[in-house]
């Protein structure tokens, strides 16, 4: 199984960026799909996740609003897209996949990780 995220990069406060994350190697449509992020010296964090069909999805509170997390089950990606981007926005950033169904997936219960992205927001 690998999930390959990617699309981070450097940005200014309020800027936009979107991160897409192909998988391969599973059954994307049999899994709930998520975003954590890990800022230095800092724990991973839950950041959304969004159900089998990409009707159901979920915020951590630092981002409602800001980002937007949506999938497409025929090209097997899930994608954050970010905007109003603020310096503690700064992090790298995984995408993952479980089979939890609670809102707020814990890090413990994520089957499989992908590679991070790292995310830089200047002020």
């Amino acid at each position: 199984v690998q999930l390959q995220a990617s699309g981070g990069g450097l940005v200014q406060a309020g800027g936009s960026l979107r991160l897409p994350c192909t998988a391969s190697g599973l059954t994307f449509g049999d899994y709930i799909m998520g975003w954590f992020r890990q800022a230095p010296g800092k724990e991973r964090e839950f950041v959304a996740r969004i159900s089998w069909s990409g009707g159901s999805t979920y915020y951590a509170d630092s981002v409602k609003g800001r980002f937007t997390i949506s999938r497409d089950n025929a090209k097997n990606t899930v994608y954050l897209q970010m905007n109003s981007l603020k310096p503690e926005d700064t992090a790298v950033y995984y995408c993952a996949a479980t089979m939890a169904v609670r809102p707020i997936i814990p890090v413990g219960d994520v089957q499989y990780w992908g590679e991070g992205t790292q995310v830089t927001v200047s002020s």
